[in-house]
């Protein structure tokens, strides 16, 4: 009855030593099955980056092969040709550029227009949407009109009456001029202003503007409708210059800077003009004439040309940088003295 138990315990210690035995190849070998699904994925990967790198060493000898290792002699005619036209281009690049940057091909003419078709003078005179009393005043005193207007076009002399659009566009101040357009046939209405005083600046960029797009002639005559013009005199005076270039025609002035917010004449950007606040030289606005190829160079660089408070002093700040002819006539000072002026105030 003793010996039972031992042996039964003894039983039980040889069984489960068994049983960890059984567990532990098992892990063994899963260790072992997934340690060679590793190796041979690694030396898959391998042996297909290898396959790879022989692939494109195979395919770079080829292009190497067949490449030239030295250049025919029309290769290099080809070569220096594509170098001589693309300096050709360039060179064509810079001609351009600095045409338009002068505004003019200096020296020639439009080639669509033959000379005798070509007109002396367009002659625009500003004015506003409550002028029409001034309007009729110059229509019957130094302004053609009706079939005296168009006779005087004849003689290559273009006038119209300047006005840009009102800030309600097609309000009663816009039908009364078209309507009165209708009749006279005298406007020149710009599209693209807004009638105000303190647009004035940029009317004379677009006035310039849409006079040289519109007709092809000599001179460009801007007048205000304060002064009274004698007209064959102007005409003489144009004629006598029309195969000068780069002409800016003028009762030539300065004058100060006004400082002062608030005071007549104030310019917001006085300080541009350096200590002695003082404007250079321009042409005073009530009669101003441009030659053609200057009017040309308003239209072209329209969008870049910087406006200051007042027209005149911005048309003379667009002629100072470029090569225009300053040409000073006492005639043209219309409140001056002199006996042969060519306008007065009205």
């Amino acid at each position: 009855m003793d010996t039972l138990p031992t042996t039964s315990t003894a039983a039980k210690r040889v069984g489960g030593g068994r049983s960890k035995v059984v567990q532990t190849s098992k892990s063994s070998l899963l260790l072992a099955f997934f340690s060679c699904v590793a190796w041979l994925y690694v030396a898959g990967r391998l042996w297909q980056d290898a396959e790879n790198r022989n692939l494109l060493a195979t395919l770079l000898k080829k292009n190497s092969a067949q490449r030239p290792k030295v250049l025919t002699v029309e290769d290099k005619l080809m070569v220096l040709g594509c170098r001589d036209l693309e300096k050709r281009i360039v060179e064509a690049e810079m001609e351009l550029t600095l045409a338009k940057s002068q505004g003019y091909l200096k020296g020639q003419r439009l080639q669509t227009a033959s000379a005798d078709r070509r007109l002396l003078a367009v002659i625009g005179v500003y004015t506003g949407f409550g002028s029409r009393l001034k309007r009729n005043v110059f229509r019957g005193s130094w302004m053609p009109s009706g079939d005296a207007l168009k006779k005087l076009e004849e003689r290559g002399v273009v006038i119209r009456f300047v006005i840009g659009r009102s800030a309600n566009r097609g309000d009663s101040l816009d039908r009364n001029i078209d309507e009165e357009n209708r009749s006279t046939k005298d406007f020149l209405i710009l599209e693209s202003h807004e009638e105000a005083q303190e647009e004035l600046p940029k009317k004379a960029k677009i006035f310039f503007s849409t006079a040289v797009q519109n007709w092809d002639a000599d001179f460009y005559v801007k007048v205000d409708d304060s002064i009274d013009i004698d007209l064959e005199g102007l005409i003489a005076l144009l004629d006598r210059r029309r195969s000068q270039d780069g002409a800016y025609i003028g009762c030539m002035k300065s004058g100060d800077v006004i400082s002062e917010e608030g005071k007549l004449w104030y310019e917001p950007d006085w300080w541009k003009f350096g200590d002695e606040k003082s404007y250079f030289r321009h042409a005073a606005g009530s009669l101003v004439i441009l030659s053609k190829n200057l009017a040309q160079y308003i239209n072209i660089n329209s969008v870049s040309l910087k406006t200051y408070a007042y027209d005149d002093t911005s048309l003379g700040s667009w002629m100072m940088g470029i090569q225009s002819t300053y040409i000073d006539d006492s005639r043209l000072c219309c409140s001056g003295i002199s006996q042969d002026k060519l306008c007065s105030v009205a």
